[in-house]
C-alpha cells in the first residue's frame, strides 16, 4: 500500500479558498489528502497554527493567499510572506524538512493552479514519508 500524504491547507477566503471551489466544481483530477482549513487573509494565519498541524501528525502543511500585490486588504500577503520565510527557517531548525511546508498564491480564478499546487506539494511529502515529529511525541508520551 502506498503512502498518502495528510496535507492541513490554510486558504485564504478570497483568492485561494475560491480557487479550490473553482477546481471542485471544475472537475479538476488533484489527490484528495486535503484538509482545507479557510482564513480571511494569509496575514492572518499564526505559525504556531503550521507548528500545531505538523506536531498533531499532518504530513504537510500548505499556506495559499492573493497573489502579491491584489489582497483584499491591501498588504496582507506580503505581510504573511515575511512571517513565513521567518517560519520556513524554525522548522528547518526545529529539524522538519523543508517540503513539507509550502507558500503559494492562487487567485480565484485560476482553478487548475491550485490543483496543480495541491499535486505539487503532495509529491513533494510523499518520498518524506510519515510525520516523523508527530511518532516521537506519541513514543514520549507513553514512555512518560
Amino acid at each position: 500500500m502506498n503512502f498518502e500524504p495528510t496535507i492541513v491547507a490554510f486558504l485564504c477566503n478570497w483568492c485561494s479558498y475560491a480557487g479550490a471551489d473553482l477546481a471542485g466544481t471544475s472537475r479538476f483530477q488533484y489527490p484528495a489528502n486535503v484538509r482545507t482549513v479557510r482564513v480571511m487573509c494569509s496575514s492572518r494565519i499564526n505559525p504556531a497554527f503550521i507548528v500545531n498541524a505538523l506536531l498533531e501528525g499532518a504530513d504537510g502543511v500548505l499556506v495559499s493567499g492573493c497573489h502579491p500585490g491584489e489582497c483584499h486588504y491591501v498588504s496582507g500577503n506580503y505581510l504573511a510572506r515575511r512571517k513565513l520565510v521567518l517560519l520556513r527557517r524554525f522548522l528547518e531548525h526545529l529539524g522538519i524538512h523543508p517540503d513539507r511546508f509550502r507558500m503559494s498564491w492562487v487567485s480565484a480564478s485560476e482553478g487548475s493552479k491550485f490543483a496543480d499546487v495541491i499535486k505539487e506539494v503532495t509529491e513533494a511529502v510523499r518520498p518524506l514519508g510519515p510525520n516523523q515529529i508527530k511518532r516521537e511525541q506519541v513514543w514520549m508520551q507513553q514512555a512518560l
